[in-house]
């Protein structure tokens, strides 16, 4: 990779890395610090990526960073909600989107990378178990199990 297409990465990536990092972590200083961190690793290593291959190489540096970070730092993110505040429908996409970030936070670490990789970064299956280090079969099962359990608790959110 040259000088020229890892400073294009930077443009194209960093943002989205960035909002990756900080949806799972809710910590903005330790997401920069990650992103930096993947942007470094991938200038030490930019004879071997090209850049083609540079996004999900940013992506599965951050993921393994964050999950260190994790383990290191014992950090998890438990959100004490009270259903009985949200029994009413939303009225507006920013209600929705407080609500599903709020049911995502309920959830597994794990089942919750996967989501915002599927469904908020759109990368697809074979990229997510590059990612992540999990088998193809085992992307889809769990991703499988993760919407099946957002399902669930956004459930308790809505009345029918």
């Amino acid at each position: 990779m040259t000088e020229k297409e890892y400073n294009a990465c930077v443009d194209l990536y960093a943002d989205g890395l960035y909002r990756f990092l900080v949806k799972n972590l809710k910590q903005e200083e330790t997401a920069r610090d990650l992103v930096q961190v993947s942007f470094e690793r991938l200038w030490q290593n930019h004879r071997k990526v090209t850049f083609e291959k540079a996004k999900s190489y940013l992506f599965t540096v951050a993921y393994h960073a964050m999950i260190d970070h994790l383990r290191v730092s014992k950090f998890r993110n438990h959100v004490s909600l009270h259903p009985e505040a949200f029994v009413q429908s939303p009225q507006a996409d920013w209600e929705v989107k407080f609500i599903i970030e709020k049911a995502l936070n309920e959830m597994d670490q794990v089942q919750k990378m996967l989501i915002m990789l599927k469904d908020y970064e759109g990368y697809r299956y074979e990229e997510i178990a590059e990612i992540t280090g999990l088998s193809l079969v085992q992307v889809k099962v769990y991703l499988h199990r993760a919407r099946k359990a957002l399902k669930q608790v956004l459930e308790k959110y809505f009345v029918s």
